[in-house]
């Protein structure tokens, strides 16, 4: 069998597709379009704030760099096929951010506020309460983060969007989400009565509902995908 940190690679790997991913409103066959500019009153960020939007199952992370532009970490395959930047720059789709997973590629890529956040809650700062005296100046978490925009590795345990957002901002790259994510794997792994016990219960929900809903994908998809890595 693999070991823990290799399953929990993995796991994170199909999981993270949930967290970036755009539902398509019911009859739409393409992208589902981000909110209008103005959408997001940006009077009340600074230049090095950070910026975090909860998701289904994680955190997407970034750094305001003032002026409506976000700098993040976003998974891409077009960066390791093309140097045509206006392609790179367009807004990621699901299809390229699969595809950059799969292949590991990702790009420190500069949006608007309504690209970075897609409709999602933002929180300013959030992570700081965690750093205490740790945090760096404005102006050097911004410089940090513009310093790194372009084409990049991607590797979910080891360099993803919250990495990049604490080493900007704090000096250090850490990601305390996929820590946390880490430990829940070697329970579980330690349990296989509970593997099975979830995936029964997975497969009631599907059978019985028809879909999945948000609260019981963890119950499926964590079961499904440790079968998967062992």
């Amino acid at each position: 069998k693999n070991s823990v940190p290799q399953a929990a690679s993995l796991l994170l790997e199909k999981l993270m597709l949930l967290v970036h991913i755009r539902p398509l409103p019911a009859g739409s066959g393409g992208e589902t379009p981000p909110p209008a500019p103005g959408y997001y009153d940006t009077s009340c960020f600074k230049r090095g704030d950070l910026l975090e939007v909860p998701r289904t199952l994680f955190i997407h992370f970034g750094i305001y760099l003032g002026e409506n532009r976000v700098a993040h970490l976003m998974p891409d395959i077009l960066p390791a096929i093309t140097g045509d930047r206006r392609q790179i720059q367009q807004v990621v789709t699901n299809k390229r951010l699969i595809l950059g997973v799969i292949a590991r590629t990702a790009s420190v890529r500069v949006d608007t506020v309504e690209d970075f956040a897609y409709g999602g809650s933002i929180l300013v700062n959030h992570m700081d309460r965690l750093f205490e005296d740790q945090v760096l100046g404005s102006e050097e978490a911004a410089h940090r983060a513009e310093k790194l925009v372009g084409a990049t590795a991607y590797s979910l345990l080891w360099n993803n969007c919250e990495h990049f957002v604490t080493y900007c901002r704090y000096g250090a790259p850490v990601s305390f989400q996929t820590e946390k994510f880490c430990e829940t794997v070697k329970m579980i792994i330690r349990d296989q009565r509970s593997v099975l016990a979830s995936v029964l219960v997975g497969l009631a929900s599907i059978v019985c509902l028809g879909v999945a809903p948000s609260t019981t994908l963890p119950t499926i998809f964590i079961p499904f995908f440790l079968w998967m890595a062992g």
